[in-house]
């Protein structure tokens, strides 16, 4: 292009002197001519291709004077190419050849023709290389540029680029035109420290939807990631944790322990190891150094700066623990440091470690044993094998703070109290293992042999079938059950010899009335009876006469036990309003004996009187009354011990009132006669009450 930049001045003085000269022999003969204006042709053209005719007269001889780098020839009147033009290698984009015209007895004339070659995308966009490599120190600010990579096309064509993987979380692209490398997201060198990219570029922004040609190229990128000193020393071991994009190691400290009065020469022994920081940058190695900040007031313990090593300046003169404070700092930078914690136990040594009660021990364990099986003691018996170490520092050797542990075996564990419980099924004839006794404390430990031998199976019940089966559960339940109901029944059977025999009972449901809800079928309050001795004296059917009372000595059966009376029919149905239970209460508010006026007061009155005397003399008395009905008989048995409560309330309530009869005391056979000659004499006198009962 600059090429083609300078000719174009020459070119043009050039074309004005052969218009100068044109001028001067316009009156001249013209011998040839060629077509107006520039000829264009596009690059990478076919060869021999004809790029104008000249026109000329009869006998005119055509040659070309001037031929740019031998581009062209004529063949008779056409001015053709005589090989592909390529844009990018010539010198010019603008050819100009020169056609002399000549004839015999004329003067020659030249004649010029103008060529442009078109430019054409036939080239690739390529890279300065193919690989790449960028270095990026980590937490280097986000949008910050890492590197510039372009490519270059000699057909000057506008370039596209893109980076792969598109989505990459730590670089981006600037824009679709510039390859500018961009910090997408913050870098941490423990986490990543190599990158790969491919930057692909494209002269075409979507050559697959275009009819034009396009062409691509690729190159590789590597980002290396720096480790910059970022953090501080870490003490080992550490339990790594994060803040944000901070990232922290915290150590739990370190734990010895040191005999009273005792100086220990060397490194302590410390748990879970000595003292030890390394760089908290991965790929840095930074010298740290150590020092005790505070908690060695007495000077008991010193360091070693570079090692961290603590050994005893001294021995300890007092019981208890003493926390060191620690300091781990770098060497070439003091602000990145961190400190620790050191504590020491300070106790009385112990004067013998654990020891099991025998070196060697012998146990056995079936074929067939599942996990957490024990392992027992001999062939014959199922009894568990037990490990038991002794430490002479105790009392009785019972050391609480002995554990122990089981070393070479992976068949079983050991448990604290000493019982060695199968862990998984054993495929061998016997094992071997060695049992540790460790004093939790002090460190010291004992150790013993245990020797298993795998003996033949046995019908043993595993520890999932151990318990009751479902059949004996069922079976179990069945008895209970019968159990259950036979207790029912018992108790149902007391219940009612109970209900029937006992006078209380009674006397409470009596006494409660309508609002009791017995759960009797039937109310032994109303007792129904036929008199046989008030029937008509000369019905042959009363058999036995009259007499109610025998010749021989009253007993408890010679009065009725069931102590009730017979009501009216009317009066048997009646229903409490509160409970709905059948009563033979007189209901409040009903007119009682007492309020009843003329002749039936004078005989209410009549009746207290005799009731009262018979009683003191220790006699029962009935009384009879009819109604209209003849059969509707009320009979009320009086018995002959009842309160001054009862009195008054058999008064109140008169005929119509229910007064339990508790069974009468015996009484001597003396005082039975006088009773019975007294109410033989007032036999009469009863008939003729009962004669105006009946006309009443």
């Amino acid at each position: 292009m600059e090429l083609t930049r300078r000719r174009q001045p020459a070119d043009a003085v050039l074309g004005c002197v052969l218009a100068v000269c044109l001028c001067a022999a316009c009156g001249a003969e013209r011998l040839c001519t060629v077509p107006p204006g520039p000829v264009t042709v596009p690059e990478n053209n076919t060869a021999d291709v004809e790029l104008v005719r000249i026109v000329s007269g009869a006998e005119v001889a055509l040659r070309l004077t001037v031929n740019p780098e031998d581009l062209f020839y004529l063949k008779g009147n056409a001015l053709m190419v005589k090989k592909g033009l390529d844009f990018e290698s010539l010198h010019s984009v603008a050819l100009t050849v020169w056609v002399q015209c000549s004839k015999g007895g004329s003067r020659s004339v030249n004649e010029s023709v103008e060529v442009l070659v078109e430019n054409e995308n036939d080239n690739p966009p390529n890279f300065a290389q193919s690989h790449y490599v960028l270095e990026v120190n980590e937490l280097t600010p986000v949008n910050s540029s890492v590197g510039l990579i372009e490519a270059s096309d000699v057909d000057s064509e506008p370039l596209y680029y893109r980076l792969e993987p598109a989505t990459d979380k730590y670089f981006r692209l600037e824009n679709i035109n510039t390859p500018k490398i961009i910090v997408k997201s913050i870098l941490d060198y423990d986490v990543v420290q190599k990158i790969s990219l491919v930057l692909h570029v494209q002269d075409t922004l979507d050559g697959s939807a275009s009819d034009r040609p396009f062409f691509t190229s690729v190159a590789t990128i590597t980002v290396q990631v720096r480790d910059v000193d970022n953090r501080p020393p870490w003490f080992q071991p550490c339990l790594r944790t994060s803040s944000g994009i901070a990232k922290l190691c915290v150590s739990t400290g370190y734990r010895g322990k040191v005999n009273l009065t005792e100086k220990e020469d060397g490194p302590l022994v410390l748990e879970p190891g000595p003292v030890f920081a390394k760089d908290g940058d991965k790929n840095r190695s930074e010298q740290i150094i150590y020092r005790i900040l505070r908690g060695n007031e007495g000077n008991i313990f010193q360091i070693d700066e570079e090692t961290g090593n603590i050994s005893m300046a001294k021995a300890a003169d007092i019981v208890g623990p003493i926390i060191l404070t620690v300091l781990a700092s770098q060497v070439t930078n003091r602000d990145q440091f961190s400190v620790t914690q050191v504590t020491f136990d300070v106790m009385k040594k112990s004067r013998n470690p654990p020891r099991f009660e025998k070196e060697r021990y012998e146990g056995f364990i079936y074929s067939n044993s599942v996990p957490e099986s024990m392992i027992l003691r001999d062939r014959t018996t199922n009894r568990p094998f037990r490990v038991r170490a002794r430490d002479e520092d105790f009392a009785a050797g019972a050391n609480p703070d002995l554990k122990y542990e089981v070393q070479y075996s992976s068949y079983v564990n050991v448990t604290s109290d000493g019982f060695v419980v199968l862990k998984r099924v054993v495929k061998t004839e016997s094992f071997a293992l060695q049992l540790r006794a460790v004093d939790a404390t002090t460190g010291e430990f004992g150790t013993a042999a245990l020797s298993v031998q795998v003996i033949p199976a046995v019908a043993t019940p595993s520890p999932s079938s151990v318990g009751f089966r479902p059949g004996d559960m069922a079976l179990l339940g069945l008895v209970m059950a019968a159990l259950l109901v036979l207790c029912l029944i018992v108790i149902g059977f007391l219940v009612s010899r109970l209900w029937k025999g006992n006078a209380g009972v009674d006397k409470i449901c009596d006494c409660l009335g309508p609002c009791l809800k017995s759960a009797r079928s039937g109310h032994r309050d109303s007792l129904q009876y036929t008199n046989d001795g008030f029937q008509t004296e000369g019905d042959p059917s009363r058999g036995g006469g009259g007499r109610r009372l025998t010749n021989g000595p009253p007993g408890r059966g010679a009065f009725p036990q069931a102590r009730g009376r017979v009501l009216p029919m009317e009066r048997r149905g009646r229903q409490c309003s509160s409970c709905g239970v059948h009563t033979n209460h007189v209901a409040k508010g009903s007119p009682s004996p007492r309020r009843l006026g003329g002749d039936g007061g004078e005989e209410y009155a009549k009746r207290v009187a005799l009731n009262r005397q018979r009683r003191k003399e220790g006699q029962k008395t009935v009384w009879f009354k009819e109604s209209e009905d003849s059969s509707d008989i009320e009979v009320e048995i009086i018995p002959d011990t009842v309160s001054p409560v009862e009195e008054e309330t058999e008064e109140e309530l008169g005929m119509e009132a229910v007064v339990r009869d508790p069974a009468a005391p015996l009484r001597e056979p003396e005082e039975v006669r006088s009773a019975e000659e007294r109410d033989h004499g007032n036999a009469g006198s009863g008939k003729e009450k009962g004669g105006q009962e009946e006309e009443g």
